[in-house]
């Protein structure tokens, strides 16, 4: 069985977000989506509010499990049996910092590979910190994140 893990913050999951996990999802026989908890920023949704919008917005993948976790990526890929990491690109600049993960992630545990997934062109310009942004200035997200979590958005947003 091949297992993946796309990982990230997910503060919010956007439809770029969304776009990668389902594409991702028919690469892998089970996709485990790993929401960071990073203690080293300040995000606009708790860990739990991230995972119950990510399980909402991936309800109708049955492949895909939504989990969270801190510390170390190959730790966590080690937990789930999984050497394949799925990464979202939007522009040169998210590969030139993605490479580097990448490289220093292989160091660490040699038997993985990252599978770089560019992102729909449509969302290209879509990330968390814009949607926060606009949700902060009780702007209209809509057009940034699943339907399926508009209400939970909003009902969550601090």
């Amino acid at each position: 069985m091949r297992i993946g893990v796309c990982p990230g913050s997910f503060d919010p999951v956007t439809l770029g977000h969304l776009d990668i996990i389902e594409r991702g999802s028919r690469i892998v026989d089970r996709l485990v989506v790993g929401v960071l908890e990073n203690s080293s920023k300040s995000p606009m949704f708790t860990v739990e509010e991230r995972i119950a919008l990510l399980k909402k917005a991936t309800e109708d993948l049955p492949n895909v499990e939504v989990l969270p976790f801190s510390g170390l990526l190959v730790d966590f890929l080690k937990e789930q049996n999984a050497v394949i990491v799925i990464r979202g690109l939007r522009a040169v600049t998210d590969f030139e910092y993605e490479l580097q993960l990448a490289q220093a992630n292989r160091s660490l545990l040699p038997q993985m590979e990252t599978v770089f997934l560019t992102t729909n062109v449509s969302y290209s310009y879509i990330s968390s910190t814009i949607v926060k942004d606009v949700l902060r200035h009780n702007g209209n997200v809509e057009h940034f994140v699943p339907a399926s979590i508009i209400d939970m958005i909003y009902k969550f947003r601090r």
